[in-house]
């Protein structure tokens, strides 16, 4: 079975167990499983659409927002680009045993630094069942055993996934039980999973904010979210004015239900009133529904421009909406993101290198670009294969969570009966 019929305790019980096995597997078994999880994507195409065609035909899709459901359809494009993420995972160098430090202590004794997995991830998350096979693909690549959690609406898919890789891992002589996904459940069974002690060694909630103050208030195992994405586009006095329509642009409208699309639109007033227009313009023709502070309104023209409420500033719309401000300056930009952004990816356009520099310098987030869209934050534009999402906290990985941030360290001293004194 994809879906474990077990307990939440027996199933994370069961992923321990064959992490401590795949710990210790070669790369090459590894790889393999990969691999087969990759040709398996690619031969069995139509029936992981089948299911997610089910899943969106289901009543419990019915509410969901466009942007929602986006997240939750799969079509033949995005199935192959599961298998290519897997296959870039696969091609990477191994993390684990990589020498980290390496030197000869006073004693004589050879210290080394390396690489090993953490041991069992958890990973709760909503509407993408592509995340189950990026998950699974980094979690054998690092040596981890993976308990996933995803949403009722996407049971189906991300059990035809599941058993997918299941399939793989059992192909390469590796245990099935090293991708394991839970029953949906409800609330009762994120808690279950969020404090099983000595078990679940990282768990990692991908979702929104609700989901992560869910798991705040009553997890016991380390927690590193991959959280809400309020990201700004700051277009600064010495922007270039088709650069900053094209980024400003993209950054909203290219995949408007991600975390790293952009939500907020700072212009400086020394550009405001010559380019503002223009972008509002562009944006509003994308079909963006726009709200804005009293000089933002003031450009708009022809098109309409909301008022925008202080919670507005702090909000993750998912949608094709976006706030936007006018500030007087670098500073003011970096104040207004600092106090309103969540750490996720915030950028800049300009042609002004000192501007650049002191907003990257200012700006407190896991990513911050100069004259690129916001929409580049992901394990896969990083070179990572794919990721499990983007921390936005600082410990102990902070942005894209790819394979080397599901690896903790140990120290390996070899001696030649050295004693200490």
């Amino acid at each position: 079975m994809a879906i474990a019929t077990r307990s939440i305790a027996e199933s994370c019980i069961a992923a321990k167990r064959a992490a401590r096995t795949l710990g210790r597997a070669p790369t090459a078994a590894k790889d393999a499983a990969l691999a087969a999880t990759a040709r398996l994507l690619d031969e069995r195409a139509e029936a992981i659409l089948e299911a997610n065609a089910a899943d969106l035909a289901d009543e419990r899709a019915a509410g969901l927002t466009d942007a929602l459901r986006d997240r939750l359809t799969l079509t033949p494009a995005r199935v192959a680009a599961m298998a290519e993420g897997v296959r870039v995972v696969a091609a990477l160098d191994d993390p684990v045993g990589e020498e980290l430090d390496h030197r000869t202590m006073a004693s004589g004794i050879d210290l080394r630094k390396v690489r090993v997995p953490l041991g069992v991830v958890g990973v709760i998350y909503e509407a993408r069942p592509n995340v189950t096979v990026d998950c699974a693909a980094l979690t054998i690549k690092s040596g981890n055993a993976i308990v996933l959690r995803g949403s009722s609406y996407a049971q189906r898919s991300n059990a035809a996934l599941a058993a997918l890789v299941r399939e793989a891992l059992a192909e390469a002589g590796l245990p099935e039980d090293s991708v394991l996904l839970l029953d949906a459940g409800d609330r009762d069974g994120l808690a279950e999973l969020a404090t099983q002690e000595g078990v679940v060694d990282l768990l990692i909630p991908r979702g929104g904010e609700g989901l992560k103050e869910a798991v705040k208030a009553v997890a016991t195992v380390p927690v590193m979210y991959a959280a809400a994405g309020n990201c700004h586009v700051y277009v600064h006095a010495a922007a270039d004015p088709e650069m900053a329509k094209a980024i400003v642009v993209n950054a909203k409208v290219q995949r408007p239900g991600v975390c790293n699309a952009g939500e907020k639109l700072l212009l400086d007033a020394a550009i405001a009133a010559s380019l503002g227009p223009e972008i509002l313009a562009a944006l509003a023709a994308e079909g963006v529904e726009l709200l804005g502070d009293e000089r933002a309104r003031a450009l708009g023209g022809e098109v309409e421009v909301g008022v925008a409420g202080e919670e507005d500033w702090d909000t993750e719309y998912l949608a094709l909406k976006m706030a936007v401000a006018v500030v007087d300056s670098v500073e003011d930009a970096i104040d207004h993101i600092n106090a309103h952004g969540t750490g996720h990816s915030e950028a800049i356009v300009t042609g002004d290198g000192e501007a650049a520099d002191a907003f990257v310098a200012g700006v407190d987030a896991a990513a911050v670009y100069v004259n690129a869209s916001t929409r580049f934050t992901d394990g896969f534009e990083y070179g990572m294969g794919a990721e499990i999402g983007n921390s936005t906290q600082k410990l102990h990985a902070r942005g894209p969570i790819g394979m080397r941030e599901l690896t903790t360290t140990k120290y390996v001293g070899r001696g030649s009966g050295q004693v200490r004194g």
